[in-house]
């Protein structure tokens, strides 16, 4: 299968997964190297067209970009520490750039997190979907999104917790770095869930409250499923357990 005009920011993240697993096991599958970047086995095949085609991607890759390491640096420390927290200094030495490098490629905290979100969170990839199937139904159209945010939070967990944890606080950090995106992706959504309701597939209210009625128990389960697992082991797998949420829901915005 040929590879097709590819989005760079998944290639970077796919092979960064690769060479991970590649130290540790150098006949890791397709499978396994996508379940590790976060990506679907068919995204895997339409940005490198086969395994072989990775490795000569690996090997021909230059180093990663100051950019890739400052945000795979700010991820990592993101996972310990608070946005509030983050020394600048020490994520500069973490990515092994100089200050003025990082502060000219994120010239403060609120582009950081823009930085992190628009490469790591599945936004683009939810905005895909709706453009994609813009006039399929709600069960088709929900559950892909869903599916896409499990595949995320898979690999990105601690990254998404610490994003949702700046949320809840509400900084002005937060919301001048989150805006950008959250409105489009947000923006997208509220349109075509209107027109769910407008052609009677959904209940009619507020398109944002019909969104976090779906949305807003697959990104709690996520986040409490590891803890939870601590106390009482659940029967269901992260995929399987979001698909009857999502359903759950689904039944309660039939009009």
């Amino acid at each position: 299968m040929a590879a097709v005009a590819a989005d760079p920011t998944i290639r970077r993240q796919v092979m960064s997964a690769a060479r991970v697993l590649l130290r540790e096991d150098p006949g890791a599958p397709v499978e396994r190297i996508s379940r590790a970047a976060g990506v679907s086995r068919a995204t895997f095949y339409r940005h490198f067209g086969s395994r072989s085609r990775l490795l000569s991607s690996i090997a021909h890759e230059p180093r990663p970009s100051a950019k890739a390491r400052i945000l795979a640096a700010a991820q990592d420390m993101l996972v310990r520490d608070s946005l509030a927290d983050l020394s600048m200094d020490d994520l500069a030495r973490a990515a092994g750039v100089s200050r003025g490098t990082l502060y000219r490629i994120v010239p403060g905290k609120p582009a950081l997190l823009r930085g992190l979100i628009e490469a790591y969170a599945p936004f683009d990839a939810i905005q895909g979907i709706v453009r994609d199937h813009h006039d399929d139904p709600p069960e088709v159209v929900l559950p892909l999104i869903a599916n896409e945010i499990v595949g995320v939070a898979g690999e990105r967990l601690g990254l998404i917790r610490a994003i949702f944890l700046e949320a809840t606080l509400g900084s002005g950090t937060m919301i001048e770095g989150a805006r950008p995106v959250l409105t489009s992706t947000i923006g997208f959504l509220s349109e075509y869930v209107a027109g769910q309701m407008a052609v009677g597939r959904l209940r009619r209210m507020h398109p944002l409250l019909a969104i976090q009625t779906v949305l807003g128990p697959v990104f709690f389960h996520l986040l409490t499923r590891p803890v939870i697992e601590e106390i009482l082991p659940l029967p269901l797998g992260p995929s399987d357990g979001v698909a009857e949420l999502v359903a759950a829901s689904l039944e309660g915005l039939r009009p």
